[in-house]
């Protein structure tokens, strides 16, 4: 990106993997002054993460950006678990109140390519071969110490962010524990080429007593084999370790023909207990790790950015304060630790080497997983169309994610918040009255809802306070004043 005085900058973003990326782009929509730093010399060649979620697709879609992702994708509308040849279930993952009914299936090479190609459009860069060394910060700016090929040089911004990864400079820097276990076992992971059998559009997960395996479809022929392992065997899995554990855990007839890339890994279930420390915060990888089975991890990290950008956005004009701020632990800690459990169950249960256990799983598993509510349920929280913010301090109500076709297409909704309502409620004086003391960061839209609905610029619901208008206004007013929003007009 072109040159800026250092104290001009308002984010530094530490890391160009999917999260730090989709952050920068964030940041280039949103006008802000931004730099982003990598100590690879280029992108990633492998394929890594691979599933997107349909909420991550529509923030995605907010964004801008969701169209090459849509086209590149293969798409995947069941999940089917199959243990020792036997299927025990079939879900259909069609979700209905999205235009993305479906898991996109974009290997992390091919999305990092695309959110680069994406930057590059915005006449924006990534600073490879560019290591964080340190950083200090007071209560105007935070000052970080960078260096490229031995050449140190300090650079200055409002904010910075650490999206990199798992062994975070940054938050070894901020001296934040890293709470939680490692996983007995180690991981295996291997994208392969395979006949046609398994359907394309299905996902497989294979318990088992030597421990999970599942299958990702990343086209009719090609497939992720994602599965724990006692031993670790040479440098990396070989076609033949591959074929032994499919011929093991996984359903009859798949051959895996040919290895395109594998790795082993350790894995762990941690967090972070808070995700800012001042002018500094953590997100993705560097904030919280956890089982591959779910596909959960770059979701959640590129919604953790997406929870955060406007509220430096925000910040940086003088429009938020330190509530505003501060609400990033406490809405995206739930969520993590919610994504936690919910894989580290999914690990256990699926390896759980107790006889007992096993029986108990392949008796419920067919029966429960009829019931409609159960299906509902568990495509609510794969798809990550349930995470809402209840309790958060700057929400009033359920805090439930919202989404139509005016917030699509990138300049739906960004540094604003949206009043909605029937035409006549958004014409009173006291809406106009409301709408006109936030100039440009409180826009009216007339939508189809009951009372008025003020929704926030990440497409969450920040209060629905019912059809009483007075008191509907009352209670807007009353919480964008608990974000320190402080009216433009009086």
């Amino acid at each position: 990106m072109p040159a800026i005085a250092p104290q001009n900058f308002d984010v530094l973003i530490v890391g160009a993997g999917p999260v730090g990326l989709f952050l920068a782009n964030e940041c280039a929509r949103r006008g802000l002054r931004w730099r982003i730093v990598e100590a690879r010399s280029t992108q990633s060649e492998h394929s890594k993460a691979l599933a997107i979620f349909p909420r991550t697709l529509e923030i995605f879609d907010m964004a801008g950006v969701v169209s090459p992702f849509v086209e590149r994708a293969n798409r995947v509308e069941w999940a089917t678990v199959i243990s020792h040849k036997r299927t025990l279930a079939r879900i259909h993952f069609t979700p209905e109140d999205t235009p993305y009914s479906f898991i996109a299936m974009v290997p992390q090479d091919v999305t990092e390519t695309l959110l680069l190609e994406e930057l590059r459009r915005k006449g924006s860069a990534v600073e490879y071969d560019t290591t964080f060394v340190s950083a200090v910060q007071n209560s105007a700016s935070v000052t970080a110490t960078l260096d490229h090929h031995g050449n140190r040089r300090e650079v200055t911004a409002a904010y910075l962010v650490g999206c990199d990864g798992a062994h975070s400079a940054v938050r070894h820097l901020l001296n934040l524990p890293f709470e939680g276990a490692e996983y007995h076992a180690s991981f295996m992971l291997a994208d392969v080429e395979t006949n046609e059998t398994l359907p394309a559009d299905e996902m497989q997960l294979c318990p088992h007593e030597l421990g999970p395996l599942a299958i990702f479809p990343m086209s009719a022929t090609r497939r992720r084999v994602v599965a724990t392992v006692d031993g670790v065997r040479d440098e990396a899995p070989s076609l033949d370790f591959v074929r032994q554990l499919i011929s093991e855990r996984a359903p009859s007839d798949i051959e895996a023909r040919a290895l395109h890339w594998s790795s082993y890994f350790r894995i762990h279930h941690r967090q972070v207990a808070k995700l800012r420390v001042g002018r500094m915060f953590v997100a993705g990888d560097a904030a919280h790790i956890h089982s591959p089975f779910g596909g959960q991890g770059m979701n959640t990290g590129l919604q953790d950015v997406w929870n955060l950008v406007w509220k430096l956005d925000f910040a940086v004009r003088g429009r938020g304060g330190e509530n505003l701020l501060d609400s990033y632990t406490a809405e995206r800690r739930p969520v993590i630790r919610h994504v936690i459990d919910v894989t580290d169950f999914m690990t256990r249960a699926m390896g759980t080497p107790s006889k007992l256990a096993q029986a108990a799983r392949n008796t419920i598993i067919p029966v429960v997983s009829r019931l409609a509510p159960f299906q509902q349920g568990f495509v609510r929280t794969l798809s990550e169309l349930g995470v809402a913010y209840r309790g958060s301090p700057i929400v009033e109500g359920a805090g439930r994610r919202y989404f139509d076709s005016s917030l699509r297409g990138g300049k739906g909704i960004c540094s604003r918040f949206l009043l909605l309502g029937e035409e006549s409620i958004l014409a009173s004086a006291a809406v106009t009255q409301l709408c006109a003391a936030y100039p440009g960061l409180v826009e009216p839209r007339s939508a189809q809802c009951e009372g008025l609905l003020l929704v926030r610029p990440d497409g969450y619901v920040a209060c629905e306070p019912g059809r009483n208008k007075a008191a509907a206004v009352e209670a807007i007013r009353s919480l964008l004043h608990r974000q320190s929003l402080e009216p433009l007009t009086s």
